[in-house]
């Protein structure tokens, strides 16, 4: 039952992602953690980089690899600070850390800033994107930030490209620490086909839907579980 209800959260995360940019963590990590902890944040950034490659092949013809070097190049030492976050904090703090980050997330999505995407920008981001992705799983807001004012498909193609380089740096850096082992290979395995299928799901019917109401449906939903997260640290 909690591997269905996994798989289920998963699907609707990886939907989301597809058709927005981002939110397959920010949607599954605080219910996947309370499923089990070691879902978060290997096993879920396993499925984003399955999910990213998927979207990147899809979208590649609107990547800019030159206005990504600065994002990952900034990625590289936010990576390595949230590895080592994970060294300092019990599975208590995480929960806390898990819902402080969801909380973020729908905070910055929702505030109307124009942020220019510029060197020092997709640095900043980059950065904040490899601390949070690597802790906790949830690394695609502060990029959403930065590219939100751009054509969909710029926005759809160049965080799936920059997913791919992090969500492999987080895994290289998570394994370093312990935290991406056989365990967490083996609950990623079960989440590979819900990833897939909500991929495969999106294509299909994204043209139906609005995407500003799955959008605003989503950071409902995110709201909610990043509360109860948090709430659960202090109750």
């Amino acid at each position: 039952m909690e591997m269905l209800i996994a798989a289920i959260v998963i699907f609707l995360g990886s939907y989301v992602q597809s058709s927005i940019g981002f939110g397959l963590a920010v949607i599954a990590a605080p219910v996947l953690f309370f499923i089990d902890p070691l879902f978060v944040p290997a096993p879920i950034t396993v499925s984003a980089l399955t999910l990213s490659l998927a979207n990147a092949r899809r979208h590649r013809h609107a990547i800019s690899f030159q206005g990504l070097q600065f994002a990952i190049l900034g990625r590289v030492p936010g990576t390595i600070a949230g590895g080592l976050l994970l060294l300092w904090i019990d599975q208590r703090q995480l929960a806390l850390w898990l819902g402080l980050s969801v909380l973020a997330a729908v905070a910055l999505s929702l505030k109307k800033v124009i942020v220019e995407p510029n060197r020092k920008t997709m640095f900043t981001a980059g950065f904040l994107s490899g601390f949070m992705g690597t802790s906790s799983s949830i690394g695609g807001p502060p990029m959403a930030l930065v590219l939100q004012h751009q054509a969909s498909d710029f926005i759809r193609a160049n965080l799936a490209a920059f997913f791919v380089a992090s969500c492999i740096m987080s895994l290289i850096m998570l394994a370093a620490v312990g935290r991406f082992g056989y365990e967490e290979i083996v609950r990623s395995i079960p989440l590979m086909p819900a990833t897939l299928l909500g991929y495969w799901a999106a294509m299909r019917t994204l043209h139906k839907i609005s995407p500003e109401n799955l959008r605003t449906f989503s950071l409902f939903l995110c709201a909610i579980a990043g509360i109860y997260a948090v709430a659960s640290y202090w109750f």
